[in-house]
Formats: structure tokens, C-alpha cells, sequence
């Protein structure tokens, strides 16, 4: 079904045409057919369904022939701020015929330039809870004239810790009844129905079938090395099959920026993105990546929600994900719109424990094979300790220094305490030794890639504890007698003190007597 079978305005239809929409997909239609009847919709549909120009187009074409609804606002939810910016172009585009405005609000950005565009009206309200909040709180948005409400991405609000914020914004907004209420969601969860129920009236539940996109159209391969290795294999990928643009993605904050920074030290321009990242540097990254200005980006799955990009030719996990469906929704960004891509994924000692719960999730394993020497390529950042932290904007710098500064001056003021409280040589040396590469090194061995595919995961859990096995002891032991060292430590001041209190109460006794 096309956009043009639907009866729109003509404004709309315009825009629609400019942003290059000409086919519905499966929630395009079901969503218009439903929502332009004006009843509440709860929807379950995974990201890059084309949800989010279904919604809008609804909303757009109520605004534009309804005379009731002029001067009423719509509000959009969304969990990041990535989605708010993305939202709002989308919208910019449809609404390029139309005298209709939208306008993104979110965190880590002032407030001036948003209050500004409060102020010359906004019609289209895309933004986070925590800066809508802000704003309504502080009298510079208004909505208690909102008549459309639209829940984006609802699972990972609730994710997010963002479920009692999304209660408190609907409590100051018109009743149920008096707006239009459509919830999205990858998973209609108990959060989600929860929600429908308690604010929503007589909810249309619209679920569309995720795509099988893990087997048919995306080549995956799973490499087993190890996580000392994981660099040297991740430049061989890239350096051989160059990709026109890839995603690598990893656990935590820092391993992305340390990434990153070594993937450049290696010659591959390269960029991340992580949620302490300042909101001006996120978007000038991002916006990079979808023209295809930069090939290469590293990020956390956090940070990667809102990126939609058609063409994505590679993804890899640097990481195997700590939650099952994140290995989903991560591969899933190279196969969109029925193209085809590949997913490279790296299995360490590290994370090995999490495959078997993803492969549960597949219904099948992921093929693969051991990473050898010839697929690596020669890790120019080898040795070199990579900084980080050192993406804070000039404000958050200001700060620092000034907060540096003050520290200095109060040492110089307690120059005795601190003489007296200075670590001892032994103790210093103790520190560098921690700090340093851990010397242990495992006994390479070389194995057959045909007999770890046949291998079940128990056989391969086994190989891996016959590789990594004594690094793994030894870290394990090393604990072990720490925590023993602390637990007698603690119980030899605990006999102490009670020697003490005991020796007091004894010399007390003997004066009385």
C-alpha cells in the first residue's frame, strides 16, 4: 500500500515526498489506518520498522484538518537524545510544506536556545523525560494543551530507569480521554501493558513480526581469540575487507574511547560515542558517520540507540553483550530495509560465559572459528597507555582546573599531615607492580576450525579452561588470599579493640575494689 492511497493533505503529501516515503511498511500502514481513526494504539514493532514517520505522518495530518485541534500540541517521548535529534529531522522534513514547527528538547545541552524556541511556539515537542520535566517544571513549557502523546521506544524507557518520570509527566497533562495516546515498544513487556492500561482508553494492540534477520541476511562469524589479541584481529578485519562503514561495539565507556584512540594511532580514522560524551560532540560524531564523512565508529549499546543508518556494511562486537538481546539488535543494524551485511563477533576467555545464553536466544549457533595469527595485523599501539576522560567540553575543563587548583593551594597549607600520611616505598612498589602488564602468559595453542565447529559448548568451555585456565587460577587464588588477608587483618583490630575495652573495664574494677 502507498502513501498516496491514503486520503492526506496535500501539504503533508508534499512532505512526504520530499523525505522519499512512497511504500508503507507493515506498521506504516496498520498505525495510519488505526491512529487516523483517532483511537489509542499500544505497538510492538522492533527499531527500523519505519514507526517513527508512521506516528508523525498520524499526527501531522490531524493537526492540519482537524480546526479543533489548532494551537493543541503533540509531545513525543523518546529514552535518548540521539532519537529526540532524529525525530525532529524527520519531522522537519514532512512538515516542509506546512506552517507547523518541531522542535527537539533534551539534556546535556543550556537552556537558553530551548526556552527561546518555546517561546516562538512549538507545535511538535520531541525530547527526554528528565529535560521535559525541567521545562514544565519551571513554567517554560506548557502542556496542558497537549492532544497528541506518543511514547517512543517504551521498553527502554523502563530500561532506563525513566518509568516513575514518564508517570509523573502524564499526571500534568490533559486527561485520557481529551488526547490521543500511542505507545511503542520493541516489547509489549508487563511495564509496557501497565502503562496502556492506566493511561490509555480502549488501546488498539498493533504487533508486527520481527524480521528474521539473524540467519538470512546477515553473515555472521564468530572468532575465538584471545582478549590480548582482540585488537590485532580487529585491524586485520578492517585492514583486509575495508568497510564503507562499521560499528564496533563494546561493554563498557572506556574500552570504547581506548578503541577508538588506538584503532587511530593505527592509521583508521575513528570516533566514539558514550553517554558522558558532551551532546555537541555526540551529534557532530553521528551526523559524521551517516553522511559517510567517517567510516568507523565504536560505541557502547547505550549510546548506539537512535543511530538508524540504511547502508551499514559491518558491525562487530568487540565484546560478546552481557544481555542476550542486545546481540540482536546490534547485528540488526547491518541488515535494514532487506539489505544484507556482516556481524563479526570476538569470544574471549573474558566473555565466553555469556554465548551459550545468546546461542539459546538464536535457536542455533554461531559459526565459527579460531583466530590465527594470519588474520591479525600488527597493533601500532602496542605498550602505549591510552589516556581518557579527555572529552569534557570547556565548562566541565574550567572546573576541573579550578577544582585542581584549590586542591593544590590546601596541600600547600597541610604540608605536615601529608608528610605523615605519605605512602611508604613499599607500598609505592607494591602499586606498580599492580598497575603493570600482567606478566602471566598463557601457553599458546593452535586449533582445528573444523573440530571446534563440531565441538558442543561444554567441549569448547573445556578448551578453554585448558588455554586460560591458569591465568585464570592464579587470578582466582591472588583474590582468595587477599580477601583472607583483609579477613584476618580485620579480625586481628576487632581482637584488639576488644583487648582494649576489656583491659579498661578490668582497671576500672580494681579501683573500685
Amino acid at each position: 500500500m502507498n502513501f498516496t492511497d491514503f486520503n492526506l493533505n496535500e501539504f503533508l503529501q508534499k512532505g512526504i515526498l520530499k523525505a522519499g516515503y512512497i511504500e508503507c511498511t507493515p506498521v506504516q500502514e496498520q498505525v495510519l489506518k488505526a491512529a487516523l481513526s483517532g483511537t489509542d494504539l499500544y505497538v510492538q514493532s522492533q527499531t527500523g520498522t519505519g514507526k517513527t514517520a508512521a506516528y508523525l505522518i498520524s499526527i501531522i495530518q490531524e493537526m492540519l484538518n482537524r480546526q479543533e485541534l489548532k494551537g493543541k500540541k503533540a509531545l513525543i517521548m523518546v529514552p535518548t537524545r540521539e532519537l529526540a535529534v532524529q525525530v525532529e529531522q524527520e519531522a522537519k522534513s514532512l512538515l516542509s510544506s506546512t506552517s507547523l514547527k518541531v522542535a527537539s528538547f533534551y539534556g546535556g545541552v543550556g537552556y537558553t536556545q530551548q526556552t527561546s524556541l518555546l517561546k516562538k511556539g512549538v507545535d511538535i515537542i520531541a525530547g527526554t523525560p528528565g529535560r521535559v520535566i525541567d521545562l514544565q517544571e519551571s513554567g517554560d513549557m506548557d502542556l496542558s494543551n497537549v492532544a497528541f502523546l506518543v511514547v517512543d521506544e517504551a521498553d527502554r524507557m523502563f530500561d532506563m530507569g525513566f518509568y516513575p518520570d514518564l508517570r509523573k509527566l502524564i499526571k500534568v497533562l490533559p486527561k485520557s480521554d481529551e488526547r490521543q495516546t500511542m505507545l511503542f515498544s520493541a516489547t509489549l513487556n508487563t511495564y509496557v501493558k501497565n502503562l496502556a492500561w492506566e493511561y490509555t482508553v480502549d488501546a488498539k494492540e498493533i504487533t508486527i513480526e520481527a524480521e528474521q534477520i539473524t540467519v538470512e541476511e546477515i553473515s555472521q562469524q564468530l572468532f575465538h581469540v584471545s582478549s590480548d589479541s582482540k585488537m590485532k584481529l580487529l585491524l586485520g578485519i578492517l585492514l583486509s575487507e575495508n568497510p564503507d562503514s562499521v560499528i564496533i561495539f563494546c561493554n563498557t565507556k572506556r574500552s570504547c574511547e581506548v578503541i577508538a584512540k588506538r584503532l587511530q594511532l593505527n592509521g583508521i580514522k575513528s570516533e566514539f560515542i558514550i553517554g558522558d560524551l558532551p551532546q555537541s560532540k555526540r551529534l557532530q560524531v553521528l551526523d559524521s558517520f551517516k553522511k559517510g564523512l567517517l567510516k568507523c565508529l565504536v560505541a557502547t549499546d547505550v549510546a548506539a540507540r537512535g543511530i538508524d543508518i540504511n547502508d551499514l556494511s559491518m558491525v562487530v562486537n568487540y565484546d560478546l553483550p552481557n544481555e542476550t538481546e542486545n546481540y540482536v539488535h546490534r547485528i540488526g543494524r547491518t541488515a535494514r530495509a532487506g539489505k544484507s551485511g556482516k556481524a563479526y563477533t570476538f569470544c574471549s576467555e573474558q566473555d565466553v560465559y555469556n554465548l551459550p545464553a545468546i546461542e539459546r536466544y538464536l535457536g542455533n549457533t554461531i559459526p565459527s572459528v579460531v583466530a590465527f595469527d594470519d588474520m591479525m595485523a600488527e597493533d601500532k599501539s602496542s605498550g602505549i597507555y591510552i589516556r581518557t576522560g579527555e572529552y569534557v567540553d570547556d565548562e566541565l575543563k574550567h572546573n576541573v582546573t579550578k577544582n585542581r587548583k584549590n586542591k593544590a593551594e590546601y596541600k600547600g597549607s597541610n604540608k605536615n599531615n601529608i608528610a605523615k600520611n605519605k605512602p611508604s616505598k613499599k607500598n609505592n612498589n607494591y602499586k606498580k607492580e599492580s598497575f603493570s602488564k600482567n606478566n602471566y602468559k598463557g601457553k599458546k595453542q593452535r586449533f582445528d576450525s573444523q573440530k571446534l565447529a563440531e565441538m558442543s559448548f561444554d567441549e569448547r568451555m573445556k578448551l578453554y579452561k585448558e588455554k586460560y585456565g591458569s591465568q585464570q587460577n592464579y587470578s582466582v587464588q591472588e583474590n582468595k588470599q587477599t580477601t583472607m588477608n583483609k579477613s584476618v587483618s580485620a579480625t586481628q583490630k576487632k581482637q584488639g579493640f576488644f583487648s582494649r575495652i576489656k583491659k579498661i573495664f578490668t582497671q576500672k574494677n580494681n579501683t573500685k575494689e
